[in-house]
């Protein structure tokens, strides 16, 4: 129970603590964007005004809300609301938690809700031990993670909660929270002001992160007030203005997400490697320089470049490989940054390159043939010949005997035809190849090649 001395304590130790924290919501109305997972007629929205929560996992980027969602949940809600560190908590911490819970449930009828942050750095065992209080409901647990909760929390524990992802905040959200920031009592207080241009500078370097907004916003602050002109601004009473540069000091650089570890880092390189095979030269170097400029392993990136050059471009184009070969070669030799040039050549090459995945297609299918068709034999005129008995097995005829260096004859096993597994795409050098190929086994061009039938 709060006294007025526990009051003025966190009054004041509130008064000490960074803007974003200041600034920090206190109720729904207060709550900016995220109107998916909040909105008017969202289930989180009903169950936290309705006090009727059940065990939930707010999944999404860093400041995007979810500690913010949970203090709401906290001031609202008739429960007792608990905080458990899931970097320094132990087993331990948790059974002490949970026991306190039934404690306080069969006593007094009170409920608790359990707040874990960063609930993916609990280990499993640590999870584990959650199980039993969630699903009985001794406790009703928040977990708030950056990492996606499908792949880091026990899917027992996801099985008795619901997921609710929260989204990178638009920047006319970012900007409805600088504005407040600029005005409110908890925050600057009208002591400064922001034009259109300051504010937008804040929301683009943001990227979508209000904690990262409100920082910046409150080093421009302190920046602003060692300029040569802020002291007759600040003596006459009148809010100082923030400007570009202020900004830019305290900011230097776009804070964009990227998590080698992570999420993003999958999402950057998926659309990387789309925008490669869907040859668009623009898209393919922006997500390249994303990489990049996040510290991306450029063997990493070079690695990627190489799988896709056999699975997407093939022998449409084979150079596309050996491209993508020099460049692995040059990001392990040269490194940053002069090989940020190779990685391009490489990457831009792929995504201008005809198209074909029939290597990647024939191989599959092979493999599927193999695993479920059961033993085909060898034909017997191409077995080895070094065995005795082999003078049976027919003649194998020599290619190179021929004037094209090609000759008729069966290499599938029986059971296949030719056409059973790869079918070209209809693009680049292998579509002359094949062309050739049928022209030397036909003595007449093939008919034009429907790339549907390879679908």
């Amino acid at each position: 129970m709060e006294t007025l001395f526990s009051e003025s304590e966190n009054a004041k130790r509130l008064s000490y603590a960074p803007l974003a924290v200041r600034m920090r919501p206190r109720d729904l109305d207060e709550y900016v964007g995220q109107q998916k997972a909040v909105g008017p007629d969202s289930w989180l929205r009903r169950a936290i005004e309705h006090d009727v929560l059940s065990s939930v996992i707010l999944y999404g980027p860093a400041g995007t809300g979810k500690t913010t969602l949970a203090h709401i949940i906290a001031a609202h809600t008739r429960s007792e609301f608990v905080e458990v560190s899931a970097v320094t908590g132990t087993v331990k911490d948790l059974r002490r938690e949970i026991e306190e819970a039934s404690r306080r449930l069969m006593a007094f009828g009170r409920r608790t809700i359990l707040f874990i942050d960063e609930i993916h750095r609990f280990s499993r065992s640590q999870q584990d031990a959650l199980l039993h209080a969630v699903e009985n409901r001794t406790v009703i647990m928040i977990g708030a993670t950056t990492e996606n909760p499908y792949f880091e929390v026990n899917s027992a524990l996801l099985s008795r909660s619901r997921v609710v992802e929260l989204e990178h905040l638009s920047d006319e959200d970012i900007a409805v929270l600088v504005r407040r920031a600029l005005e409110d009592e908890r925050g600057l207080n009208g002591r400064f002001t922001a034009d259109e241009e300051v504010v937008a500078s804040i929301c683009t370097l943001a990227a979508g992160d209000a904690r990262s907004a409100l920082t910046t916003l409150e080093l421009a602050s302190e920046i602003a007030l060692t300029r040569p002109d802020s002291d007759a601004a600040v003596n006459a009473g009148e809010p100082l203005a923030l400007t570009i540069d202020d900004v830019h000091m305290a900011n230097p650089r776009r804070g964009l997400s990227y998590d080698k570890n992570g999420d993003m880092h999958y999402d950057i390189i998926s659309a990387f490697i789309k925008s490669m095979r869907g040859s668009d030269p623009d898209a393919t170097v922006y997500w390249l320089a994303r990489m990049i400029d996040s510290g991306e392993d450029p063997k990493f990136i070079a690695r990627r470049i190489m799988i896709q050059a056999s699975e997407d471009i093939g022998n449409a184009d084979p150079q596309a490989f050996l491209i993508a070969e020099a460049a692995f070669k040059a990001a392990e030799v040269i490194g940053y940054p002069e090989c940020r040039i190779n990685l391009a050549q490489a990457a831009l090459y792929n995504a201008l390159a005809p198209k074909s995945n029939a290597c990647e297609a024939a191989i599959d299918a092979a493999l599927a043939d193999v695993r479920t068709s059961g033993q085909r034999e060898v034909p017997a005129h191409l077995r080895d010949r070094h065995r005795p008995g082999s003078d049976s097995y027919g003649p194998y005829l020599y290619p190179h005997d021929y004037p094209s260096g090609w000759v008729e004859q069966q290499y599938l096993p029986n059971g296949l035809s030719r056409g059973a597994f790869w079918k070209p795409a209809g693009r680049g050098w292998e579509e002359w190849r094949y062309e050739q190929s049928e022209r030397d086994r036909t003595g007449k061009s093939p008919e034009a090649h429907d790339p549907e039938d390879s679908q």
